[in-house]
């Protein structure tokens, strides 16, 4: 026992090397892995090589479909700079606020919050910015504003066809394809990241990249629509023009390609200029008003109608009924849009002038249960399966009631909705010798190996007879030789086509405002286009027989000299 400190020393010591010892080991051996792992971790690094997006374009009708340079280029790439500030070794704030803020183009107030964040190394001031601007800034030799080369997507046209297009966003940090083409094909657009290892210091910073590429990025493919530039320029410009002469609200307009359902010009407004999406202060005017918007049609949907009496066989073009300005069913009195009492009137008759109580007729001829299968043939019940995302069902549920009230209404175009994509398609398929087909608005996408794929023709079924087609083409274009809808002629040429002055519904029942359409299909009995007109709520004319029949005329008119339609 004299001795015990020397043993308990002893003890000690060996405790500690026996525990040293253990620790070595299990670091060594046991978690041999997880440690190689961390260290590996803080010298090598993966960086992501972004893709370069494809790009979009559209064709004229002088270039040929296998011609890539001379494509009208709507959604491309672009180098522009990003301007920061590192507000810490910013000399002289206010000097710097001033002489940028008029460079920026941006709210002083802004400007001057970001600048004097205090222990902020990174502070971005503005996006988007050209070469000629970044050279500017450059040259002001400001310490601590500097410029950054990004790559963005760029809109050479602005506004145009911008509801079609869509845009590229942010989720998160990743660049993203919002509202039409750019959503609904980003797969084909956004391509795949690809990795590389890089090598890292002890600080995180990167050292060099090695030449050990893990996984090549693939660019995105391009894409090629069916839009016309050239006939979308001149309808954008004609329905701004419109809108602006009738005081209205907002329009659509549509032109459709009837032997293929390719969609050649697709315009509405109130638009939006794609590069500046981000200064959109009400998110809705991103939704594409032809595919995503709802309207009672009124009696533009008349030819539908009359399409089921005719191919049922209730009624003739030559049957008659008498007209005595309005029909009672159910306790309500409907009426005609036009007082007076018409007499005995045929079924071209109906149609020429619009006659609310001779689609009734029809109607109650053909049955409801016919009727009703007839408006769900013409694809009133079902999305037209156009190429972008968003696209709305039509809203036929009072034909589930089997009211009388609620047939009679459809019959003129009231009590259901539709959207604008729905009822060109339909008239086309009239058009069409009564076939219906999917409407497309992308001709091709060009792999970036070289590759294509085309768009094809899609039958979706036959809704009228070929017999039928061409009686009710010959009634429609009775409508414009004869009818309401004279303004909608172009001289030379047959068209055929039916105008609409819709009531817009509210709750308890329906407005004083409206809503003005004409659709319509030429040249004669040998139509090649269709277009459908609809402005919402114009103000300083009350039928749409004055309104927009002569949008319609002018569309047309250019359309026929565009693509060398002799008469």
């Amino acid at each position: 026992m004299k001795n015990w400190r020397f043993y308990a020393l002893v003890f000690f010591i060996s405790l500690i090397f026996i525990i040293v010892i253990f620790r070595f080991f299990s670091l060594q051996a046991l978690k041999y892995s997880l440690y190689k792992t961390l260290a590996f971790n803080q010298h090598q690094t993966f960086q992501i090589i972004e893709p370069l997006r494809g790009e979009i374009f559209m064709r004229d009708r002088y270039t040929s479909s296998d011609s890539r340079s001379l494509l009208f280029p709507v959604a491309l790439n672009k180098d522009l700079y990003t301007v920061y500030a590192i507000p810490n070794i910013i000399e002289d704030k206010d000097e710097a606020i001033e002489q940028l803020f008029p460079i920026l183009e941006m709210d002083k107030s802004i400007l001057e919050s970001r600048i004097n964040k205090v222990d902020d190394p990174y502070e971005p001031l503005k996006n988007k910015i050209d070469e000629q601007t970044a050279e500017i800034i450059k040259n002001l030799n400001i310490k601590g504003i500097d410029l950054k080369r990004e790559n963005w997507r760029y809109f050479p046209a602005n506004n145009m066809a911008c509801h079609l297009l869509g845009f590229v966003g942010f989720d998160e940090d990743k660049k993203i394809g919002r509202y039409g083409i750019e959503e609904n094909y980003e797969d084909e657009l956004g391509g795949e990241q690809g990795f590389v290892e890089a090598k890292r210091d002890s600080l995180g910073n990167i050292l060099s990249v090695n030449n050990n590429v893990l996984k090549e990025a693939e660019d995105g493919a391009d894409i090629i629509l069916t839009i016309d530039p050239n006939v979308q320029y001149f309808v954008e410009e004609i329905l701004e023009k419109s809108i602006k002469d009738l005081d209205a609200e907002s329009g659509t307009i549509l032109v459709m390609d009837i032997k293929t359902g390719a969609i050649k010009a697709m315009a509405s407004y109130p638009a939006f200029n794609p590069n500046e999406y981000n200064e959109v202060k009400n998110i809705n005017v991103f939704l594409n008003p032809a595919i995503q918007e709802l309207f009672e049609p009124g009696s533009i949907f008349k030819p539908i109608t009359m399409a089921a009496a005719l191919d049922s066989g209730a009624v003739t073009p030559r049957t008659t009924y008498e007209d005595k300005g309005s029909i009672a069913i159910s306790g309500y009195i409907l009426k005609n849009a036009t007082d007076g009492i018409k007499g005995i009137q045929t079924m071209v008759q109906v149609l020429e002038k619009s006659l609310n109580t001779g689609a009734i007729f029809a109607q109650q001829q053909t049955g409801k249960d016919n009727f009703k299968k007839y408006v769900e043939k013409f694809g009133f019940d079902e999305k037209t399966g156009i190429d972008l995302k968003g696209e709305l069902n039509g809203n036929l549920s009072n034909l589930n009631k089997k009211q009388d009230l609620e047939y009679a209404t459809a019959a003129f175009g009231q009590g259901i909705a539709i959207t604008s994509i729905q009822m060109i398609t339909a008239l086309s398929a009239i058009a069409n010798d009564g076939i219906l087909l999917r409407p497309y608005v992308v001709e091709k996408i060009i792999y970036k190996d070289g590759s294509e794929k085309i768009t094809k023709v899609k039958e979706r079924r036959r809704v009228i007879s070929s017999q039928t087609a061409s009686k009710l083409t010959a009634m429609l274009i009775s409508v414009v030789d004869n009818g309401f809808s004279r303004k909608a002629g172009v001289d030379g040429y047959k068209i055929a086509g039916k105008t609409g002055t819709a009531q817009i519904a509210e709750a308890g029942g329906y407005s004083e405002e409206t809503i003005h359409s004409f659709g319509g299909f030429f040249p004669g009995l040998s139509p090649r286009f269709s277009i459908l007109v609809k402005i919402d709520k114009p103000k300083r004319i009350r039928f749409a027989s004055d309104s927009v029949t002569p949008i319609f005329s002018k569309i047309a008119k250019y359309i026929l000299n565009y693509y060398e339609i002799a008469p």
